[in-house]
């Protein structure tokens, strides 16, 4: 196998984990959340936007940390990436608070800066995430 090969493989693992991770994290979020409303916790964003955050977060959290360790993943790693989803409320919250964005841009900003955070915690153990596990 020429090294490009194994390249090629190696970012095509990597890329696969990244897809991987927004199906786990979708599928928590929705399942979670249905089953959350089905049994009366849903918690409306535009009312309480700050636990509908945290909880929209965790659920996400438990879908890809079910489906990382399932592949084999360390508990660092998988801790990493559901830090991951907790992570945009840090410069959020605040901006909320003061009235500079509104709980639909509170769930806009942070569902769209979820991607590239998880890449950044991909890159940061790329080794981890472009080897092969199962």
């Amino acid at each position: 196998m020429t090294t490009t090969t194994r390249s090629g493989r190696r970012w095509g693992r990597f890329a696969l984990h990244y897809v991987e991770m927004i199906i786990a994290m979708f599928a928590g979020m929705f399942g979670l959340g249905m089953l959350q409303s089905a049994v009366g916790l849903g918690v409306p964003h535009t009312e309480q936007p700050e636990l509908w955050y945290l909880v929209m977060a965790f659920n996400m959290s438990v879908g890809m940390a079910a489906w990382m360790r399932f592949r084999g993943h360390g508990w660092a790693p998988t801790l990493e990436m559901c830090a991951v989803m907790f992570a945009p409320v840090v410069p959020l919250f605040p901006l909320l608070w003061l009235g500079v964005i509104d709980a639909d841009g509170l769930m806009l900003v942070s569902h769209v800066a979820m991607f590239p955070l998880m890449l950044a915690a991909m890159f940061r153990r790329l080794d981890e995430y472009a080897a092969h596990h199962h």
